[in-house]
């Protein structure tokens, strides 16, 4: 409802919304190409992937190579992993969380 009692400017309130598409496509555009890492084993094994949960590297100190051992190094790298997709999603929160608030819980397929 409309304070004064007044009809919604339509003209108006579609400028609004193809603003906030474009503003979020430049935020997704934003995040697929940033970089985030994540690291397990006091940085042995450092994960990195974009703001968009691409994973772009892997890197493994090889001091974490133990051919009797490779279960540890396996947990390593999905703790590295799991690490830099919780930075990725910290990343998206920050940049899509305010162009998505109000629109009635967020945008499918998004973890806010």
């Amino acid at each position: 409802m409309i304070p004064g009692g007044g009809q919604p400017n339509m003209q108006q309130l579609l400028q609004q919304a193809q603003k906030m598409q474009q503003d979020l496509a430049k935020a997704q555009e934003e995040l697929a190409q940033t970089e985030v890492d994540g690291q397990a084993g006091g940085g042995l094994v450092t994960a990195t992937v974009t703001g968009a949960g691409e994973l772009r590297a892997l890197k493994i100190d090889p001091k974490a190579v133990d051919p009797d051992d490779t279960e540890t190094l396996a947990d390593l790298v999905v703790a590295a992993v799991h690490a830099a997709n919780e930075n990725a999603q910290t990343l998206q929160q920050q940049k899509l969380g305010p162009l998505t608030q109000g629109l009635g819980g967020g945008i499918p397929g998004l973890p806010f």
